[in-house]
């Protein structure tokens, strides 16, 4: 159930009964025609645009097709009044009855309640995470994990066929020197005493990747030279790094459908091939770039390379593939690791970056849009930086990790479920403070304490109905007598979850899973109020005289908790059954 839809519905009916009586022309554009909560919630449930939007094409003025159509949509029973305000909205209040039926729904679909079909099955890729393979996971891609994940979630809850991926950049220099490093420890592991060179990693983290390298091979790398240990060491250490990189994703709640390898990219072709799609399309050439702008490098010289004709596809400038000596750069794999999504069959791509990565986004989105001509749209993601705190200070950096605050701080800190939803009480390309004190907070400033505990007091509410004899299954309050919800406060919580589908639709369709979690604040907040005016007047309490007032009641309270039970389900979060 969709009322927000089926209202909607019913003003696209009207309309064409009013082309029919040939009060509107034919063939009138309707695809931006809206109902949704207006507003200011005094001017009523809900409002259209109908009658400004159609106006121009239609030739008319919007109070004349506002004033028409409303007097139609008066006549279904649902609408209680049809009230034409300012040039020519409409705004539109509900029967009672209306809000009923959707306590009745929520109870009837469960979890299912709000999920849709949006997607059509559509194939999207969500790439997040995307870590080099040299340490553990930091707090930053705590934030991208958080984010990618919920975004995954969302869009599957609204019907999109979603595989989540993680592309291992363990094709670069960085895992050269991540092999230098735990070649150190390894020698540490020896008994050697070592010094970590300026851009190596010193992290206590490799200390077991050494012991374990030494386990494996004994003294076999003592005192040889690269060339006869760094390829096996590079790919010892990079297992073992994505093995923690793993453990770390699983202590967050998230699991990925894909972990593709850069370095499958190299000597198999599929860069050759990629390339040869675009250098097919015309848009491989041999060129030279025109110096950067603004101060020119003292080591910048004129350089014949290979070049991608992004700028024929939106981006600023022409991007070189491969450079003079003929190496690719590091925009060639890219370019190739998302040709292989394109050839993979998926009808829409998600990259979920850093805020490092701003630089990257118009070249990419050439790529995709060149790679596919233009049939596969890629959105990408850039999540800004985390600043935590605790104690009013900024929290100081991880030994263990050496440099940065690692995901497996901020967890064991909290846990997952209060960062996971914290990660989301902004919006992405927003940056985040993370209060370590102020997240474990037990007030109403505190969005993930707020939440939960208004599903724990509804889990409260059933478990004290149940101590009295009352029957609170879920089919049992569906079909209790839900016409005896008639308080002002009781019909707001239920045109509250009214909502919820249509935020679902709309948080899918901007790419957005914060809107989620704000949802679910406002939401609370609308359970809290009437729970706490049931403390003035007896009869908005949830436990009445009559055990029917008493399921009617509770079956709102239940519905509440189902919904906020779905939406932590979507952002990964575990609803409290009771908080302490």
């Amino acid at each position: 159930m969709n009322l927000f839809a089926d209202i909607r519905a019913l003003v696209l009916s009207d309309l064409s009964a009013m082309v029919e009586a040939g009060q509107l022309p034919a063939d009138l554009p309707t695809t931006n025609v809206t109902v949704e909560p207006p507003r200011d919630a005094a001017h009523g449930d809900m409002a259209t645009n109908a009658a400004m939007v159609l106006a121009k094409p239609a030739g008319m003025k919007p109070r004349d097709i506002a004033e028409a159509l409303a007097a139609r949509l008066a006549e279904d029973p649902r609408i209680t009044s049809a009230e034409v305000a300012g040039p020519g909205f409409l705004n539109l209040r509900l029967a009672p009855g209306v809000w009923q039926q959707v306590v009745q729904a929520v109870l009837t679909t469960g979890t299912g309640y709000g999920r849709s079909d949006m997607g059509q099955g559509k194939k999207v890729n969500v790439e997040y995470v995307s870590a080099n393979p040299t340490g553990p996971l930091h707090v930053g891609h705590t934030r991208g994990a958080v984010f990618g994940d919920a975004l995954a979630s969302l869009l599957d809850f609204a019907g999109h066929d979603v595989t989540r991926e993680y592309y291992i950049n363990d094709g670069g220099a960085q895992v050269d020197v991540l092999a230098r490093s735990v070649y150190l420890r390894y020698l540490e592991a020896h008994g050697q005493d070592v010094a970590f060179p300026d851009g190596t990693y010193p992290g206590d983290y490799l200390i077991e990747v050494g012991e374990a390298l030494k386990a494996k091979v004994g003294d076999a790398y003592l005192d040889k030279g690269e060339q006869f240990w760094l390829e096996d060491v590079r790919n010892f250490a990079t297992d073992a790094m994505m093995d923690l990189i793993r453990a770390d994703l699983a202590a967050l709640g998230v699991e990925m459908d894909v972990f593709y390898s850069e370095k499958s990219l190299y000597g198999t072709g599929r860069i050759e091939a990629a390339l040869d799609d675009l250098r097919g399309k015309g848009l491989i050439y041999e060129g030279v770039l025109e110096p950067p702008k603004g101060k020119k490098p003292e080591d910048w010289e004129p350089r014949e390379q290979t070049l991608f004709k992004s700028t024929e596809h939106g981006d600023d400038v022409d991007r070189p593939v491969m450079k003079s000596d003929g190496s690719w750069t590091y925009f060639a794999p890219d370019i190739a690791y998302h040709y292989d999504k394109v050839q993979r069959g998926f009808d829409a791509l998600i990259d979920v970056f850093g805020a490092d990565h701003g630089g990257y986004v118009k070249r990419m989105k050439a790529a995709v849009s060149a790679l596919s001509g233009g049939t596969v749209p890629l959105d990408i993601k850039l999540t800004q930086l985390v600043k935590l705190y605790k104690n009013g200070e900024p929290f100081k950096m991880s030994k263990r990790a050496g440099t940065f605050v690692t995901l497996r701080d901020v967890v064991d800190q909290v846990g997952p479920g209060v960062t996971r939803f914290h990660m989301l009480t902004r919006k992405n390309d927003a940056a985040l403070d993370f209060d370590f004190d102020k997240v474990l907070e037990q007030s109403r400033e505190n969005p993930v304490f707020y939440v939960q505990y208004a599903h724990a007091r509804v889990t409260s509410v059933l478990r004290k109905a149940g101590e009295a004899g009352v029957d609170v299954a879920d089919d049992t309050l569906a079909a209790a007598d839900l016409s005896k919800l008639e308080h002002e406060a009781e019909l707001t919580l239920a045109a509250k979850l009214a909502e919820w589908p249509r935020l679902v639709e709309t948080a899918a369709r901007t790419n957005e899973p914060h809107r989620v979690a704000f949802y679910l604040y406002d939401l609370a907040g609308t359970f809290h109020g009437l729970w706490n005016r049931g403390n003035d007047l007896p009869e908005l309490r949830f436990l009445q005289d009559d055990v029917a007032t008493s399921q009617a009641k509770i079956a709102l309270a239940r519905a509440c908790a189902v919904v906020i039970a779905s939406g932590l389900g979507i952002l990964g979060v575990e609803p409290a059954e009771e908080l302490r």
